[in-house]
């Protein structure tokens, strides 16, 4: 037999049990019966091929390989936690783990190699702050926390450790996704907190969700104090999602003073169900949109002012909707969507590596280790908007083949051109020549193939 699976994955409810586990009763399962594999950014798969009380293993895979129209001469992708190499095959994730449960004890354990280790660590600057490097002993983890389950209501758990974020909608793990390469609302959003989460499923349809976290998308601290967050999720029937996420913390390295505060909502409807269909089985679209903002130590949320009243604005608006169509009893899918978003003061755009990285250099973090930075001081301005569609093919629920094209434009130089990000040969050992500087242009196109394994 199958044990069937009563979770979202982790995009939702984050509670990767099975109907076995001998601590819930099958009355009090949250969200029972309920079909949830058309959502974005949840596992689609409805069973697991592992038969194991205790231990259920998890194995993903995620290989691709992405055409730039702008062929940048160094590889180098610029604004993308998915993607990294440009005109190449790239081994974007390789996830190995589980999860473990025993009476009320619960763990989970996810790894992470591939491209994707190195690409969503190098914008945390919390390792900064301190000793010890922190992106040597994270990077390679996407998620590892432990807890208990305590029986009450529909279930509360909780956790302790580095576990996946919802902000954005979009799950960390591509083969959740409708999309390859994410909208500016999904992937300039966190992809993991590291803390303490409290989940209570207060009935059937309804959880509550709460974090004190180290802070946004960050291994430690960047001032004392700590990040605070929520979720909401509630389903009325299998057809309709609806999430909320909000956000407060002190995020900018040595000013305390200086707040960030983000609302994330999202709207999911399958509108279209007929799984007899010879043609089309099911429609869906999803809706997400983002509101925040920094205000103190200089900026000055959504009102610019002088620098005697709180000085330029700074914050984050964003949205972004796509559609999807499934064919064939799900075996095809088309997806066609996009988002637009817009962030004065730049404190969320992904930043430019190679020689237009603003990032500290490691030598010596009191430079930038690009000689041509990309500018995020306060006042900066920064639009953006993306569109995309592909097709998928899913023989079974394992594996997904998807070809994609993206779309993505801004109304300042920010994407890799044709004389790329690094030197001016394409090679990083060779000397920068006098007056040699980053090609970053306003837009790009690129066609990405990619294979997605999960068992």
């Amino acid at each position: 037999m199958k044990f069937k699976i009563y979770t979202f994955a982790l995009s939702c409810i984050s509670l990767p049990l099975f109907a076995q586990t001998d601590s819930v009763h099958a009355e009090k399962i949250p969200f029972d019966g309920m079909d949830f594999a058309w959502q974005n950014g949840s596992d689609r798969r409805d069973s697991s091929v592992f038969h194991n009380k205790y231990f259920n293993p998890s194995i993903l895979i995620d290989a691709n390989c992405t055409y730039s129209f702008n062929r940048p001469i160094d590889n180098t992708v610029v604004g993308s936690t998915a993607l990294a190499r440009n005109n190449e095959m790239e081994l974007s994730g390789v996830h190995l783990g589980g999860d473990f449960t025993f009476k009320g004890a619960r763990g989970r354990i996810m790894t992470q190699f591939g491209t994707r280790s190195t690409i969503v660590p190098r914008n945390d600057l919390s390792p900064y702050r301190g000793q010890y490097d922190l992106v040597s002993v994270y990077k390679y983890l996407s998620e590892a926390y432990a807890g208990y389950h305590f029986d009450k209501l529909y279930g509360i758990n909780v956790d302790f450790g580095m576990f996946m974020s919802y902000i954005g909608l979009n799950s960390y793990y591509q083969s959740e996704n409708w999309e390859y390469q994410a909208s500016f609302t999904s992937d300039n959003t966190p992809w993991f907190f590291n803390g303490m989460r409290i989940q209570a499923f207060l009935t059937k349809k309804l959880k509550m969700e709460g974090w004190l976290i180290n802070g946004w998308q960050s291994y430690g601290k960047f001032n004392s104090m700590p990040g605070y967050g929520a979720n909401i999720t509630w389903c009325p029937n299998e057809n309709i999602k609806l999430i909320t996420n909000d956000y407060y913390g002190t995020d900018a390295a040595g000013l305390p003073d200086r707040v960030r505060f983000h609302s994330d909502d999202s709207f999911l409807w399958r509108y279209y169900k007929k799984p007899t269909s010879k043609g089309i089985t099911q429609m869906a679209l999803t809706l997400t949109g983002d509101i925040g903002f920094e205000k103190g130590g200089g900026v000055n949320g959504f009102h610019s002012a002088d620098s005697l009243h709180g000085g330029p604005a700074q914050n984050f608006m964003s949205a972004m909707i796509y559609n999807r169509i499934w064919f064939l009893k799900n075996k095809l899918a088309w997806t066609v969507g996009g988002g637009w978003m817009t962030n004065p003061g730049r404190y969320l755009v992904l930043l430019p590596p190679g020689d237009a990285s603003p990032l500290p250099n490691p030598a010596n973090p009191t430079q930038t280790a690009g000689t041509h930075p990309f500018d995020t001081s306060p006042g900066t301005q920064f639009n953006g908007w993306d569109a995309s569609t592909n097709f998928d093919w899913m023989p079974n629920q394992s594996i997904t083949f998807r070809l994609e094209f993206a779309h993505r434009q801004s109304d300042v130089p920010y994407f890799a051109g044709h004389g790329g990000v690094t030197s001016p040969t394409g090679y990083t050992y060779t000397p920068l020549p006098s007056g040699w500087k980053p090609d970053l242009v306003k837009s790009e196109d690129r066609i990405i193939f990619a294979v997605l394994f999960r068992i």
